[in-house]
């Protein structure tokens, strides 16, 4: 009969070392008896300090259930594994990562422990298959991976060895969710698992792009923490493992079929003696050994790095793992979230950039550096060539709602992302060259687009330019008279509608913003330009001036000598310059400009609506208004905000310490 969960009573754990110790204490908090050994009572010792330390601290901020004595009652201790293994209803292994080690304890116990018990280990890369043959029971034995700290980190990856019943697998499942965990099942028995296997990639990646000397150790760690959002950066994650057990951990898997060149700084490292956090040196130095300090990195060290290749690869990971049956897309990006912090999974991740993006990326590296491991999976490939590339697209590794409309006769095209809009200016043939009907397009897309849930709209042109400017031709072929009631008329209507929109409007410049095409950007609340964007207003060359707005807006974000000089030379600036002078926010490679924007769009759509549509205002007031009146606006809108259910979740998210409010527009 297989072993039903609520029948595991007594739980032997073989190791007191960092994981040992950590999964002791999550079954002796959850009321099982727990038998923890290890070869010297030392180590014993230093494991119950480390508990009872760990149990004081949940205890300080009322997280405990219980008296720290009675956990530590159900704690019992021995050297002698044989004794210890007598009469247990399962086991969990956390002794290092050499495979002869693990084989000996589970002969051992498998020899001692009753026919029903249940083996597992907490190994990180080591097949379970291999470790089962030591036993006479490898049906019973599988793998229960949890994560450091296991006390608090809630994943636990439940590996499949090749002889892992059905049974066996399903007790294990159901024991890690009264354990209050989050498993994920690995189906196949595969060397690093789900998790260990994409932050290897992730690790590896960003350390090559330093040793081929593309970004410093800084950019790389600054791109992943404040571009993708990641809790640490690559280098100051693997100080954090220990760089001697990211090197063995890594030729563990490689020498098991894990097809990666490893990167020869990790090793330079270790052979140097610098090993991170526990040698109080590695790529970073800390107060001392095993005194762990967050390296300060400013995010200004981020601008104009491109952050695809450090996680290319770590997506097209995770599609190895589905196209091989490891896990499911949805088990990946929980295993991911769960397992290493991050804000997305990595394959949700893979289809928020694009994975059209993903695989050239990788492509460009197999070009350039002639490595085995730049193979893209074919799923990821045959995604691409189907058109289902992610987010944009409505379908990559998962769905997504995905809206797609025309209007101007199709020179304007909008889409609905879940809440976030695009609005997309598709007369690439003209350079986006501007008319009446695509003006008015453009506002029938943005009114539709709040109208069916938009929270946060990006404006955008279709290839790689954003506007040259108004149709110099409509003009031509325009009496005067006639040509300042279409055009100015059109513009003042969309402008004021991009100012007025309860919604965030982005505008992300790609190419030329020329003439109308920048007085359509001055409109938006926000502008973010790729690094081959120009700006200008070249309409004195042609004798006359902007009228669309542009000597207006030009001075209230530049200043009377700045816009003078843009209107009166008609010459253009390039983006590093317009962000210098504070035209567009924030300057960022070509490839990421529509991640970049969708990104922003996808932080401002979580905020709150009301609070959103009154920033806007108030804030352009400040340029129109005095000082007194500015801030008796703001007051107003302070104090009617207050009074908002918006406001009432905020709060209530802070002082309960969610990690997200739940905002409703109300």
């Amino acid at each position: 009969m297989p072993l039903r969960p609520e029948e595991i009573k007594t739980v032997l754990v073989v190791g007191a070392g960092v994981m040992g110790h950590g999964i002791a204490q999550v079954f002796a908090m959850n009321g099982y008896r727990v038998r923890l050994v290890d070869i010297k009572e030392e180590f014993l010792r230093r494991a119950l300090e480390r508990i009872r330390a760990s149990l004081e601290k949940l205890a300080s901020k009322g997280a405990l259930r219980e008296p720290i004595d009675a956990v530590m009652a159900r704690i019992e201790t021995s050297t002698d594994l044989r004794k210890a293994a007598e009469g247990i209803d399962y086991m969990v292994e956390a002794v290092p990562e050499k495979l002869e080690i693990k084989r000996q304890v589970f002969k051992t116990v498998d020899e001692v422990a009753p026919p029903h018990a249940i083996l597992t280990t907490n190994t990180s890369s080591i097949p379970i298959s291999e470790i089962a043959e030591a036993t006479s029971r490898p049906e019973k034995v599988a793998g229960m991976h949890f994560f450091n700290p296991p006390q608090i980190l809630k994943l636990v990856e439940v590996v499949r060895g090749a002889k892992t019943s059905d049974d066996t697998v399903e007790t294990i499942v159901a024991l890690a969710k009264r354990l209050g965990k989050e498993p994920v099942v690995v189906r196949k028995d595969v060397p690093g698992f789900i998790v260990n296997r994409v932050m290897i990639r992730i690790l590896n990646e960003s350390c090559r792009l330093v040793e081929k000397g593309v970004y410093t150790i800084e950019q790389v760690d600054a791109a992943l923490r404040f571009k993708l959002g990641f809790p640490m950066g690559a280098f100051e994650l693997a100080d954090y493992i220990g760089l001697d057990v990211l090197v063995d951990l890594s030729k563990n898997m490689i020498s098991r079929g894990f097809n990666m060149t490893l990167c020869k700084l990790f090793e330079e490292m270790v052979e140097s003696g610098k090993l991170g956090v526990k040698s109080g040196e590695g790529f970073y130095k800390y107060p001392g050994p095993g005194k762990f300090l967050k390296p300060s990195l400013p995010p200004r060290v981020a601008k104009r790095v491109d952050y695809i290749q450090m996680v290319d690869m770590g997506v097209n990971e995770g599609a190895w793992l589905v196209e091989n049956g490891v896990a499911d897309p949805s088990d990946v990006d929980k295993a991911t979230v769960l397992g290493l912090n991050l804000p997305m999974g990595i394959l949700a991740l893979g289809d928020l950039i694009g994975l059209d993006k993903i695989l050239e990326s990788i492509d460009s590296k197999a070009k350039r550096w002639g490595l085995p491991d730049y193979q893209a999976v074919s799923i990821l490939r045959e995604k691409v060539e189907k058109g289902e590339t992610g987010v944009s697209a409505g379908k990559g590794f998962h769905e997504y709602r995905v809206e797609k409309m025309e209007f101007a006769s199709g020179k304007v095209v909008a889409r609905l992302e879940e809440n976030i809009g695009w609005v997309i200016l598709n007369r690439p043939e003209a350079r986006n060259a501007l008319n009446p009907d695509m003006l008015k397009g453009i506002r029938e897309a943005i009114e539709t687009l709040i109208a069916r849930g938009a929270r946060a709209i990006v404006l955008m042109g279709a290839g790689g330019v954003l506007s040259a400017g108004f149709d110099i031709r409509k003009i031509a072929e325009t009496k005067p008279q006639k040509a300042w009631l279409e055009i100015s008329e059109e513009f003042g209507k969309t402008a004021r509608l991009l100012e007025e929109a309860p919604a965030a409007i982005i505008v992300a410049i790609d190419g030329y913003a020329l003439g109308g095409g920048l007085e359509l950007a001055l409109a938006a609340d926000i502008r973010i330009a790729s690094d081959r964007a120009t700006l200008g207003q070249p309409e004195i060359n042609l004798g006359f001036i902007p009228g669309a707005g542009g000597t207006q807006r030009l001075v209230k974000h530049l200043g009377v000598s700045r816009a003078l000089w843009l209107v009166m030379t008609g010459e253009m600036i390039d983006a590093e310059t317009a962000e210098q002078w504070g035209l567009v926010a924030d300057v960022v490679p070509a490839s990421l400009l529509e991640f970049e924007a969708r990104l922003l769009a996808k932080k401002l759509a979580e905020k709150p609506p009301l609070a959103i549509a009154a920033a806007k205002r108030v804030v352009r007031a400040a340029a129109e208004s005095s000082l007194a009146a500015g801030l008796a606006a703001e007051a107003g809108m302070f104090s009617a905000l207050l009074a908002s259910e918006d406001a009432k979740e905020g709060i209530r998210a802070f002082l309960e310490k969610r990690r997200a409010a739940k905002f409703r527009g109300e």
